[in-house]
C-alpha cells in the first residue's frame, strides 16, 4: 500500500511554501519566481494556484507587480485544505474493498480500520499548518546547504 500524494499536491504544498515565506502580507509573487524557487515546471504553476485561487486559499493579481499570494496567514492555513484544493475532499466514500458503497449501517470488513486510519490522517493533516511546513522547510534547507532541499526534489 502506498500513502503518498499526488504530484499535483505536491506542487500545491511547495508553491504555497514559497508563498508564505516569500510573499508574506501584502505582497505578491510572480508565476516564474514560484516555479524556479521550488523547481515546479512552470506549466503546471497556473493550474496548481488556479485551483488554490478557486478555493479561496490564493488570490492573484495582474500587472507589473502582480502575481500571486495566500489570502489568510499561513498560521491559520491546515495542510489538508491545500492538498483539498487540488484533490477534492478527502474521504471517499468508496469502500476500500471494492467499488460499492460503504459507511456505518453496511459496512464492509475493513470499515471500522479504515475509517479510523483515514481519520487519523486527515486530522493530522488537519492540525499542520502551512506555517509548519515552511518551518520545516527553511529547517532543512539550513541542515542541507545553500541550495536547500528545493534543489534536490523535481
Amino acid at each position: 500500500m502506498r500513502l503518498q500524494l499526488t504530484r499535483r499536491s505536491d506542487y500545491a504544498i511547495r508553491a504555497s511554501i514559497v508563498l508564505a515565506l516569500e510573499a508574506p502580507g501584502r505582497s505578491y509573487l510572480p508565476a516564474p519566481r514560484i516555479a524556479e524557487r521550488m523547481r515546479i515546471p512552470p506549466s503546471v504553476i497556473p493550474q496548481v494556484l488556479g485551483d488554490l485561487s478557486r478555493a479561496g486559499i490564493v488570490e492573484t493579481a495582474a500587472g507589473k507587480n502582480g502575481g500571486y499570494r495566500l489570502v489568510r496567514p499561513a498560521v491559520l492555513l491546515p495542510v489538508l485544505d491545500v492538498i483539498e484544493a487540488v484533490e477534492g475532499p478527502s474521504r471517499a466514500g468508496r469502500c476500500s474493498l471494492g467499488d460499492r458503497g460503504c459507511d456505518g449501517a453496511d459496512p464492509c470488513a475493513l470499515h471500522e480500520t479504515w475509517t479510523a486510519a483515514q481519520t487519523a490522517f486527515i486530522d493530522v493533516l488537519a492540525g499542520t499548518s502551512l506555517a509548519d511546513l515552511a518551518a520545516a522547510h527553511l529547517a532543512s534547507a539550513d541542515a542541507s546547504g545553500p541550495h536547500g532541499p528545493e534543489e534536490e526534489h523535481s
